[in-house]
């Protein structure tokens, strides 16, 4: 199998699709793109608009790069939730199955809770769903409420690299292994915030979610507002040099109990210089030694997810 890099290095004029709404590329939609692409990958090149589209991509190597900088000119939108599309899994504008998925320069929204109350029953909205092992995505927005973004399947590494990521419940969820370098994190407005529920149910299981060198924002409305809880009783979270700019709870992490049980003193929730308003050093703190395992290619077992461009 080709590696991501080289892939990139040896695409052919096959392997490179544009979209456009206007007709003037390839595609109009990224779906038909994705359709498109061979089972060895490609390139998919998107021009700025707002492409409203449930997007499914199953197939290994594909990259979506959002033609420009700007991330907000880009914009992958869809409009659904766990209580109409039948479960959080389904309501997520795009759905990544496949392997080597690379991502820049665009936006992925889901614009459900929007306009609506933010109490609403299954309310549960995601923008993205991830699964496919060593996905990297760069300069990407994720803009939702609750559950944002879904990275998911034990065995997968997913890098998330100068990216934004907003929402108010649980708005990072679920079991991959997930490193995030250089990210904003946004609170939205909202009575409780839970920025993390990350899923590790067994002990032994290689996920979790490390944050290095990001920041931690929030709307003025964001009332109380915790670093996260745990969905699954090993959950795990670490925050590595990260900027706190926001009013956190002292005690950072909320409980979350499970068949009855108290979660919190079976998971690894830990910190290592944290700086800013919402740093408290009474919270658990790795020393320089033991930070040190939660490095990037460590963390991924050798695969150094910073390379791939």
């Amino acid at each position: 199998m080709l590696g991501f890099a080289l892939l990139l290095c040896l695409a052919t004029d096959a392997s490179r699709l544009t979209v456009a709404q206007d007709g003037s590329a390839d595609f109009k939609t990224v779906q038909a793109a994705v359709d498109q692409a061979s089972l060895s990958g490609a390139a998919i090149f998107i021009r700025p608009g707002i492409y409203h589209e449930k997007l499914v991509v199953h197939k290994a190597h594909i990259q979506l790069r959002g033609t420009g900088s700007d991330a907000s000119k880009v914009v992958l939108s869809y409009d659904d939730s766990a209580g109409t599309a039948g479960g959080t899994t389904k309501s997520a504008s795009v759905t990544v199955a496949g392997e080597d998925f690379y991502a820049e320069n665009l936006t992925v929204e889901n614009t459900f809770s929007r306009t609506r109350a933010l109490t609403q029953e299954g309310s549960q909205a995601v923008a993205l769903r991830i699964s496919g092992d060593r996905s990297v995505l760069r300069n990407v927005r994720f803009l939702g409420f609750q559950d944002t973004l879904y990275p998911t399947g034990k065995p997968s590494r997913i890098y998330f690299a100068d990216c934004y990521i907003e929402g108010n419940v649980d708005f990072i969820f679920w079991d991959a292994r997930a490193f995030f370098e250089n990210c904003e994190i946004h609170a939205l407005a909202h009575p409780v915030v839970y920025i993390t529920a990350q899923s590790k149910l067994h002990a032994e299981e290689q996920s979790g979610y490390v944050f290095h060198h990001c920041r931690l924002t929030a709307d003025p409305g964001a009332k109380s507002v915790y670093l996260g809880r745990p969905w699954r009783a090993y959950s795990t979270v670490v925050f590595l040099d990260t900027k706190m700019d926001l009013k956190l709870e002292p005690e950072g992490w909320h409980e979350w109990e499970h068949d009855g049980k108290p979660s919190l003193p079976t998971v690894f929730y830990a910190e290592y210089k944290s700086s800013g308003e919402g740093a408290n050093p009474s919270r658990k703190q790795l020393s320089e030694v033991e930070a040190k395992q939660f490095e990037l290619t460590t963390f991924f077992e050798g695969w150094n997810a910073a390379e791939v461009h």
